[in-house]
């Protein structure tokens, strides 16, 4: 069957520290179109030679700049330059020139963060910010990562499943996705499944593959089980 890339979109980055390299390289990992925007041109060394995104020289609250790097098809925006003012000041740009709701900005000053969360804006203080946590946020979908083993490139994390997915097995989830089942959050407790494990309507499936894997396996999971299937 052809999960074809329905769930690949474009996100934009400001920021080409090692917060937003590591960002833009998982989303790309993903199967994304990322685009990076920092106002050193000398940043985008810290970008890995297989990256294929965008890399945009300017000030990542001017209007063409985040035109230039696609806002206007974007899916998803962060500020995480080193800057809270530049943060701020780009989030709300994109929310409010450009209509973007999801963005993320992450922010050092507590306070500040408080009062722009309430303006919408998802903001993080970094104690520290992770990148899974970064990616969880920006997208709304799934897989959402939990950890990444940096070594092996192993991820845990869990899938928003189809209706359909209930009454199959962790058997035929296994099988058919070719991940892992580590565990399932069942009525706030942690079940160890067996094959035999039946999934139930408000299961949480924590799944374990390889990160680049893991937004196929969410694809397939999104998608009707066929009865054939099971």
């Amino acid at each position: 069957m052809n999960w074809g890339s329905v769930y690949n979109v474009h996100f934009v980055i400001m920021g080409c520290g090692r917060l937003g390299v590591s960002l833009a390289v998982g989303l790309e990992d993903l199967g994304h179109s990322v685009a990076v925007i920092d106002h050193n041109a000398r940043a985008f060394s810290k970008l890995p030679q297989s990256f294929s995104g965008q890399q945009v020289t300017g000030t990542g609250f001017e209007r063409d700049i985040l035109r230039q790097a696609g806002i206007e098809e974007a899916a998803g925006f962060a500020a995480v330059s080193s800057g809270d003012n530049s943060n701020i000041i780009a989030a709300r740009v994109v929310r409010e020139t450009f209509g973007l709701s999801n963005v993320v900005a992450r922010i050092y000053d507590s306070e500040r963060a408080a009062v722009y969360s309430k303006m919408g804006i998802d903001v993080v203080v970094p104690i520290p910010w992770s990148t899974e946590q970064a990616m969880r946020k920006l997208i709304a979908h799934g897989p959402h990562i939990e950890h990444v083993d940096s070594a092996t490139g192993a991820a845990v994390f869990y899938v928003d499943l189809h209706e359909s997915w209930y009454g199959a097995t962790v058997s035929d989830v296994e099988r058919i996705t070719g991940a892992r089942c580590a565990y399932i959050t069942r009525e706030l407790t942690a079940l160890l499944p067996q094959a035999d494990t039946v999934i139930q309507d408000g299961d949480e499936l924590r799944l374990i593959a390889h990160m680049s894997g893991a937004q196929t396996v969410q694809r397939i999971c999104n998608h009707p089980l066929e009865e054939e299937q099971r």
